[in-house]
């Protein structure tokens, strides 16, 4: 690595020139950093806004999956098969689905080798449960916080390497070539935005592999870490592609606290309330909807492993029909809704007993064989889950005692940036990798988002070291082509600056813009309200300098990361726009509006009229492009056919033969 410093137009910047920047410091950012060492590329560093923030080292849920091949008992499995789980999900390619498959093993056994305690038997064997759209027993845990695990014990890996870490340094732009190839980042060092270049700094890298997580900033209910907010738009407005962005997962989550309420938090029959803004006027809601109490106990029960939304689950008084009430309450009528595990539901108890006779076979059997067919939930869950309850008190809430407040919440996104097989975008040189990686379809199994931050930061590294090992551009040639691009982000980082006040606008309006994706682009959807919400995002746009007000220069990295957050939506609104447009109807985790469709249940507002889709639209993808031109945010949308699973001649003499002669990672 080769620090410089350089001046531009009169400003001086710090310069680092270096083979790869990793940005990212979660559990797919660390891995490639340790992969690509461990293949021989060591001309490389790590840039991040904040090495302990982000979502793989601040999230979790009752029992966080990682999905693998089956590595237990005598149950077949194969990578093909494992594809086809993944594939089947829809709108996924098969290639990528088969990469995914074929690495799984050998990325959980990486991290077993580290330390990441994932559990086995007296004999070596890595057991496994099924999760949700998964047909084996392929999945495993640590634990609530498996991902925290993974990433720390991958950070030690880093450290004792020596890799070097720029710690709160936050990437504002992408440079590029002729917005075909990328060459470099530029960030702002966030210790020193008082300084006269307001602390931008600038990397001239031949590879960038992007790390940097979902688009967690552009929904105002969310259950990403508040930590967490994504860098997508950058990547956009540098000309990455965008792919299958309509298709991210919503749940039920605690607010003050993040974290999803599923498994045992539902499985023990929680009531659900309702209250005023204010906290008054306390009911229980759920009763007015429902037929009769069983229904209601085994909806709620149920939630647990049908977690996320699912419009194929509100029929009939699903599970995810609480999700819509619960939408109704918060959204639409402005009320608040809390868990409260200190009673049971009133609907269905007697003198504050549960009736456990109402209950279904499922839920009956479940809750005997646990041995919990007693007292109030909050004994049940000390019963079936003790570090439930503690995990919350360790963070300020005590289940015990107090009522748990919960919305429906944004928790990942299954689209995000176009990659292929090497998880090289089409921006040559830029490999998005984990979540910010539109690596799945519609549906896909719990836990495996976990192996795809392994496998594509493992892929984007082995191509890097096999194909991409030169030096980066002279700083000459890194100047000619960047300088334009990075005075650009100088003048819009001045603009920021120079309306530094009294009083600041970046947080407020950071809530209106999150407000307006939540209702507009989160689990349900209309056209109109879709198209309100592109309009919004335009006019956003076009005054963003000008009516963003700083308290103080410490306040210039949220007016960027306000910035990307804009882009972000409006990419993304135009996704859920053009598959609209196209025929797309309710499907994965998201409701659409159609006014041919049916209620959920009589007595709900209109907007909850929906058709399940067709699956018409299951064998494509849809790919996005922004376009900034004179100022003005444009998107095009293409759709396209899904890649098979491919069907290798994995003839062993071929392959051994191709693979010495380097014709494999190519």
């Amino acid at each position: 690595m080769d620090k410089r410093i350089i001046n531009l137009k009169g400003m001086d910047f710090d310069i680092y020139s270096l083979n790869t920047i990793v940005v990212g410091t979660g559990a797919a950012g660390f891995n490639a950093a340790d992969s690509l060492y461990s293949l021989g590329q060591k001309d490389i560093a790590i840039v991040t806004e904040g090495i302990n923030m982000g979502t793989s080292r601040n999230t979790g849920s009752d029992k966080q999956t990682y999905y693998k091949l089956t590595l237990a008992g005598d149950e077949p499995d194969s990578i093909v098969a494992m594809a086809e789980t993944l594939y089947d999900g829809g709108s996924m390619h098969g290639d990528i689905a088969l990469v995914e498959a074929a690495l799984s093993a050998q990325s959980f056994y990486k991290l077993v080798n580290i330390g990441v305690p994932f559990p086995h038997n007296s004999y070596g064997e890595y057991v496994g449960y099924k999760t949700d759209h998964d047909p084996r027993q392929r999945a495993t845990s640590c634990g609530p916080l498996t991902s925290k695990y993974m990433t720390e014990k991958l950070e030690d890996q880093v450290r004792a390497r020596g890799i070097h870490i720029f710690d709160g340094y936050l990437v504002i732009g992408i440079l590029t070539e002729d917005r075909n190839k990328s060459i470099g980042l530029i960030a702002l060092d966030m210790d020193n935005l008082d300084s006269p270049n307001m602390g931008i700094t600038l990397f001239n890298c031949t590879n960038i592999i992007y790390a940097t997580g979902g688009p967690a900033g552009i929904y105002y209910t969310s259950v990403y870490p508040e930590s967490q907010t994504g860098a997508s738009g950058i990547a956009y407005e540098a000309g990455a592609r965008g792919i299958n962005l309509t298709e991210s997962q919503y749940g039920i989550a605690s607010t003050k606290f993040r974290w999803n309420l599923s498994g045992t938090y539902q499985q023990v029959i929680p009531r659900y309330v309702s209250t005023d803004a204010d906290g008054n006027d306390e009911r229980e809601f759920l009763e007015d909807y429902f037929p009769e109490p069983g229904k209601m106990l085994d909806a709620i029960f149920l939630k647990g492993y049908q977690w996320p939304f699912d419009p194929r689950k509100i029929d009939n008084y699903g599970s995810s029909l609480i999700d819509i009430l619960v939408y109704n309450e918060t959204q639409i009528k402005g009320r608040r809704v809390f868990l409260d595990f200190t009673q049971n539901p009133s609907w269905g108890s007697k003198d504050g007993e549960l009736d456990f006779s109402l209950l279904g076979d499922e839920s009956y059997e479940y809750l005997k064989n646990s041995h919990a067919l007693f007292g109030t939930p909050i004994e049940r869950l000390a019963k079936m889950n003790m570090p439930a309850i503690e995990l919350y008190k360790s963070n300020g809430i005590d289940l015990t005692s107090e009522y748990l407040e919960i919305d429906v919440c944004a928790q990942h996104n299954n689209g995000g940036l176009l990659g292929n097989i090497w998880y090289e975008s089409n921006l040559k040189h830029f490999f998005p990798v984990g979540e910010v990686n539109g690596t799945f379809g519609i549906y896909r199994p719990g836990g495996s988002a976990l192996n795809s931050t392994q496998v594509g930061s493992f892929r984007a590294a082995q191509y890097i070291a096999t194909n991409y090992r030169r030096s980066p551009l002279s700083i000459e040639d890194f100047l000619n082509i960047a300088t334009d691009q990075v005075m650009e982000k100088v003048q819009i980082a001045r603009a920021f600056r120079d309306n530094i006040g009294n009083e600041s606008t970046v947080f407020s309006k950071r809530e209106n813009m999150q407000r307006s994706m939540t209702r507009a682009g989160a689990h349900i959807r209309s056209l109109t309200e879709c198209q309100k919400a592109i309009k919004n995002c335009q006019s956003e746009w076009s005054r963003l300098t000008v009516d963003t007000r700083l308290s103080s220069i410490t306040e210039l990295p949220e007016a960027f990361r306000n910035r990307d957050i804009l882009i972000t939506q409006y990419v993304y609104l135009n996704a859920i726009e053009a598959y609209i447009k196209e025929g797309g109807r309710s499907r994965g985790s998201y409701l659409v509006h159609d006014d041919e469709g049916v209620l959920p249940i009589d007595g709900l507002p209109e907007e909850f009229r929906y058709a399940l889709d067709d699956g018409s639209l299951n064998n494509k993808v849809g790919e996005i492009e922004l376009c900034i031109n004179d100022g003005e945010l444009l998107c095009s949308t293409e759709w396209k056919p899904v890649r098979p699973i491919p069907i290798e001649d994995n003839w062993f003499e071929n392959i051994w033969n191709a693979y010495r002669n380097n014709k494999i990672i190519k």
